[in-house]
């Protein structure tokens, strides 16, 4: 098979292997060489015209394009989404399922996390330096006497001050700290500003009636009185949680209980044929044990989000979806921004073309359960189901608004290849293609390539992947786990001016 045709409706393929000029295509012989994963015109197409792939339009003709023609950005034009939106029209049934269980820690409050680290946590950019020196007198030897301790890691980001002391940027920040400092895979919490910052640590006790503890600790490095001292405090403050932490033990948990960050990134045309499909039905799997799924990345369903509000619960939630898309339309339009910036050189050179095309591929994350709530960046994600949180497309932003939001696990898919990993919640990654997971295979979790190229059907990959998510939620390492990434993809969201 020399190329995949996606529904009877669309007018392009997309090309399996590079073909050479004369390739019999669909009937058609190629008027260009097409490069694997690349699209193909099966109809002649007049200028204006849609072009659709995946039953949806994701461009319209620049010029005539005949049949054969390479089909890329040289002879697509980008327009903005005009689309009549429906509301909880396409509900499909949810059929319940249970028994499925991982081993997890159960905390006090009634949350179950995946991993037990403590955590430092900074306010600002000026006390990062304190943060990485308490956590890097941590070192493996010296937690061996503390088993089931994963890891003391530093959570430090470059705002804090220069900003507005309101407003949706302040918000989202203080959305992050308080995530971070009340998430279930974090034993202990170490919590360390400077002390004339604009996001002050006080406000956010203040503001989420956060008490402080043998496991959660609060100091600014002013009111100590310099870093030398802030560092050996925070050590001693530390050195007395580990044998606190070290007391919490893996317990049988159900799968009802994870919360799932679904992402995506390095994406190519196989992304929305594979790996996110597959992962979409492995969230379907989770989704019938009670358990939830986290779609993000905002600018990263444009063009998709009418199939998503026809999932919504109700027409309330669907326009909350809708609210998010028009913000981000006047976001990057007072950027003397596109919508079309995204997808990058790299998703291009892979075959996608538009915005439009990326988003229909990276919505099959979701799988196809009613879309259950719909929340802002780092916003504790209280329903249960397929939900969304609002984004950008920037991965390590984007994960991070997850985690903040409660997800103890993170799946990541990817086509051209990616090595990314987040603390203190595990990430799982899909390899799209065969051709790139053997060749980054010290990274690639999963190969949902083999639905390509040894016919491994939808069902079975996604089950593959769910089981997955089981074994890592209960303390397998993953590939980037193992490798000890995560401690520098803490990226909160910078959202208005710098002052």
């Amino acid at each position: 098979m020399d190329a995949i045709r996606l529904d009877p409706s669309d007018s392009v393929v997309t090309a399996t292997r590079s073909l050479e000029v004369g390739a019999e295509v669909e009937g058609v012989r190629t008027r260009a060489l097409i490069p694997s994963g690349h699209k193909i015109a099966v109809r002649d197409m007049a200028k204006g015209e849609p072009i659709r792939k995946y039953a949806q339009v994701i461009g319209y003709a620049a010029g005539d394009i005949a049949a054969g023609d390479h089909v890329h950005t040289h002879n697509v034009e980008f327009r903005g989404t005009d689309v009549a939106y429906e509301f909880a029209t396409n509900l499909r049934p949810v059929e319940p399922a249970s028994g499925d269980t991982f081993m997890g820690y159960r905390r006090e409050n009634g949350q179950v996390g995946t991993r037990n680290y403590i955590a430092i946590v900074t306010s600002v950019n000026c006390s990062a330096t304190a943060a990485r020196m308490i956590a890097a007198h941590f070192t493996p030897e010296m937690l061996a006497d503390y088993p089931n301790v994963d890891g003391v890691v530093a959570f430090v980001h470059g705002t804090g001050c220069g900003m507005a002391g309101d407003g949706d940027g302040f918000e989202a920040l203080q959305r992050v700290m308080w995530g971070y400092a009340r998430h279930p895979n974090h034993a202990g919490v170490l919590m360390v500003g400077l002390g004339c910052e604009m996001n002050q640590i006080d406000w956010l006790l203040e503001a989420y009636g956060l008490k402080q503890g043998p496991l959660f600790q609060t100091m600014n490095i002013q009111s100590v009185a310099g870093l030398r001292r802030t560092v050996e405090k925070g050590i001693e403050k530390v050195a007395a949680m580990l044998p606190l932490a070290n007391q919490a033990k893996r317990a049988p948990c159900p799968a009802s209980e994870l919360k799932v960050a679904l992402q995506c990134g390095g994406s190519d045309a196989w992304s929305g044929i594979t790996a996110n499909p597959a992962l979409g039905y492995a969230t379907d799997l989770l989704v019938a044990q009670g358990g939830t799924g986290v779609l993000a990345e905002t600018p990263e369903i444009y063009g998709a989000e009418h199939l998503l509000t026809a999932r919504a619960v109700d027409q309330a939630t669907g326009e909350r979806l809708l609210d998010l898309i028009r913000w981000w339309e006047d976001y990057t339009a007072r950027n003397k921004g596109s919508m079309d910036n995204n997808p990058s050189p790299g998703n291009k050179a892979g075959g996608l073309t538009t915005i439009l095309e990326k988003s229909l591929g990276a919505a099959a994350k979701g799988g196809t359960t009613p879309l259950a709530g719909v929340y802002k960046y780092a916003e504790q994600v209280r329903a249960r189901g397929f939900t969304f949180m609002d984004s950008p497309g920037y991965d390590p932003a984007s994960v991070t608004g997850q985690i903040a939001g409660g997800c103890n696990l993170v799946c990541f898919t990817t086509g051209r290849g990616s090595a990314f990993g987040s603390k203190p919640s595990t990430t799982i990654k899909i390899a799209t293609n065969t051709e790139m997971y053997g060749r980054m295979i010290e990274d690639m979790d999963v190969n949902a390539g083999a639905m390509l190229s040894d016919g491994v059907s939808l069902e079975e990959k996604g089950r593959e992947i769910y089981e997955l998510f089981l074994r890592v939620a209960s303390g397998e390492m993953s590939k980037s786990e193992a490798q000890g990434l995560g401690d520098y993809e803490f990226v909160p969201w910078q959202i208005g001016a710098v002052m």
